[in-house]
């Protein structure tokens, strides 16, 4: 009997071994369990971190921006060019009540100066038609942009009054230098009408560390001047949508006979289009080009 209860009493303490090894097991299990799912949540992140660094991406852009102050612009200027046949004529006038007059009368006749060249009085009218001016402007936008790994957008530049060239020197002498957290620069260019400069760096991972600082106190000549860095985005366009537009103030004129040099007959069409006893009025700006010869005519937006 005694040595039944001795047998039990080993069993019981086993028992209870097997059973806080199996407790403990349980709980290394669990925290491991907890462990990969944290690595795992952890590369997801860092996956999307460095899709969003150097992945690409598509951006939409429909005209309108919010909270202007606080975010950056994209702002989409349209410059559209325009055949010009020969024997035409583009003139915009101050007012697009003119033109549309103008337009709405379809035929004129215009006057021309009688010269020797021109005795008979028929050859000294000229009619000419007048026809809307339907261009298509974008009204939607989509892009496909890639950060670039080894480039960054200077920004905030003072206006030294020295060359570009110049400027760009100093600005490769001071990210060349690995003290400044830069390197061997390996291009730099001046962006046109942003007031920026793109440097690219020979080596992977100095645009980024500069990326992070944001802005930088950097010599150039004599003084120290704080200075944006931005990562650099390239993009092309995978989609555009353009609708029909009409210039509200240009007019498209055409059938002109060559029988006056370019300057003469441009001056003969203002003079007949500005006046208001012709259901005319003030011309802002003409372009004509000869019957024979081919032209472009270049729009911008109309800020007026």
């Amino acid at each position: 009997s005694q040595e039944l209860c001795s047998a039990l009493e080993q069993d019981r303490v086993k028992l209870q071994m097997a059973k806080e090894a199996a407790e403990e097991r349980t709980r290394e299990l669990r925290k491991e369990g907890e462990l990969y799912k944290n690595l795992e949540r952890m590369s997801l992140s860092r996956n999307e971190d460095e899709s969003c660094q150097v992945g690409e991406k598509k951006m939409v852009f429909k005209g309108l921006v919010t909270n202007k102050d606080d975010m950056d612009k994209l702002m989409l200027t349209p410059l559209i060019h325009y055949p010009l046949p020969g024997g035409s004529a583009l003139i915009t006038f101050e007012k697009a009540e003119v033109a549309q007059r103008i337009i709405e009368a379809k035929e004129h006749t215009v006057e021309l100066s009688c010269g020797e060249e021109m005795e008979e009085l028929d050859q000294c009218r000229m009619r000419v038609q007048a026809a809307p001016v339907d261009i298509l402007l974008p009204s939607a936008l989509e892009i496909g942009l890639a950060r670039s790994s080894r480039s960054i957008l200077v920004s905030d530049l003072p206006s030294l009054g020295i060359p570009e060239e110049a400027l760009l020197d100093k600005l490769e002498l001071f990210f060349s230098k690995t003290k400044n957290g830069g390197g061997e620069v390996e291009r730099r260019e001046f962006l046109d009408d942003s007031g920026q400069v793109m440097l690219t760096f020979a080596q992977d991972g100095v645009a980024e560390a500069l990326i992070v600082k944001g802005y930088m106190q950097v010599l150039i000549g004599k003084g120290k001047y704080k200075l944006k860095i931005s990562p650099c985005m390239s993009g092309d366009v995978t989609h555009l949508q353009l609708q029909p537009s009409r210039c509200p103030r240009t007019v498209l004129v055409s059938g002109i006979p060559d029988v006056l040099g370019e300057e003469p007959m441009k001056d003969t069409l203002e003079i007949h289009f500005q006046k208001a006893s012709r259901g005319g009025g003030e011309v802002d700006a003409i372009a004509y080009v000869p019957a024979g010869r081919h032209g472009v005519a270049v729009f911008v937006e109309d800020t007026g």
